[in-house]
């Protein structure tokens, strides 16, 4: 029996659960107030206070820390592009944590604490298939300007174990199945997996779909003129762009239910915006079956979205001549995290050094 901590941080949560196996066994969901959090100029700040939290409640749990065989943490998104794969965190992943090299996000608390209690308590930590895996084949990196190449970014954890539930669905090896996922929630991820291996995505803070939050992909000479014209404040601007677009921008509001009842009762501009997504994740989902050559053994769809009868249905209609579609619904961060952990720890995998799975992005 192997005992795992898992520790997730949000921008206003900590999410911690402790999994027996595949049990899980305890969980605690820490509300964290906007005054609280604004008392924090950097995220940084919040590090000793968070993790104070989160041994308080371990110890005041029936659980200790001594009985533990491993800690496993959300991926941060400061990390550089790495393989998939469950990864040992080390002092080198921790100071790119810590400066946040690549982005800065409460994410990035995850792996640090988990290392320092793993420390204290002589435990091992982990994180699995953080947000910065990268596994593009190198044709997917161009993008018409060699100045601003694709970056791969995306739900690496909820694809990488959806498709290997989907695998095992069809009784085949997730290592040599080719899926088509697709992530459907705030943002939106819609995934090639070849062989294992995430090899195309839109980056969801980047292109691809609009979703309820994110404008997806835009007009970039319109958008280069937009911004000349306008000179939009910078984290104004992004804002914008990731938080107040797609449905939210059109509809002012990114509820999904509350615009389906618009929709019921004959709201005509709420119908047309939301099957617009709809359309533009099909066409996602059709871009992604050209790279695999039409030879797509599965299309799963996941995320929050994929509770929406609404917006499943269509889809399906829309992209079932490609291959079958799998639907699971929402994302279980923590027992992805978990299921990464025990592979390591039953020897089915081998954890990685972030040296290790660091890969070169560079093309020219």
């Amino acid at each position: 029996m192997y005992k795992i901590l898992v520790i997730n941080p949000g921008s206003t949560s900590t999410k911690l659960s402790i999994f027996i196996d595949d049990a899980e066994v305890w969980n605690k969901n820490l509300k964290h107030s906007n005054k609280k959090i604004k008392k924090y100029v950097k995220i940084i700040d919040q590090l000793a206070w968070r993790q104070n939290l989160i041994k308080e409640e371990v110890e005041n749990s029936k659980y200790e820390f001594a009985e533990l065989d491993a800690i496993v943490a959300r991926g941060g998104v400061a990390l550089d592009p790495l393989l998939g794969g469950t990864y040992l965190i080390d002092k080198k992943m921790v100071k790119d944590l810590k400066i946040a090299k690549n982005s800065a996000h409460a994410s990035n608390l995850a792996g640090i604490i988990s290392y320092n209690l793993g420390q204290q308590y002589n435990k091992p930590a982990y994180t699995v298939d953080p947000i910065s895996v990268d596994e593009f084949e190198d044709i997917a990196r161009l993008s018409g300007l060699p100045e601003l190449p694709r970056r791969c970014q995306s739900h690496a954890l909820n694809l990488k174990s959806i498709g290997r539930k989907t695998a095992k669905e069809i009784n085949i090896r997730f290592e040599g199945a080719k899926f088509i996922g697709a992530h459907l929630g705030g943002g939106i991820s819609i995934a090639t997996l070849k062989r294992g291996r995430i090899v195309d995505v839109n980056n969801a803070n980047q292109g691809g779909p609009y979703s309820p939050e994110r404008v997806g992909t835009l007009p970039t000479l319109d958008l280069a003129e937009y911004i000349l014209d306008n000179q939009p404040e910078k984290d104004i601007f992004i804002k914008k762009l990731l938080g107040n677009g797609g449905l939210n921008a059109y509809l002012k509001t990114n509820d999904c239910v509350e615009i389906e009842k618009r929709i019921e009762q004959g709201d005509k501009k709420a119908k047309l915006v939301y099957e617009g997504m709809i359309y533009q994740i099909a066409k996602d989902i059709g871009a992604m079956a050209a790279v695999l050559n039409g030879e797509v053994d599965a299309i799963f769809i996941t995320g929050g979205l994929a509770n929406s009868e609404y917006i499943v249905e269509r889809l399906i209609k829309k992209v079932e001549y490609i291959s079958k579609v799998f639907v699971y619904p929402g994302a279980e961060e923590m027992e992805d995290l978990k299921e990464g952990v025990l592979r390591v720890l039953r020897g089915e995998e081998r954890a990685k050094s972030y040296q290790e799975g660091k890969i070169d992005t560079i093309l020219f």
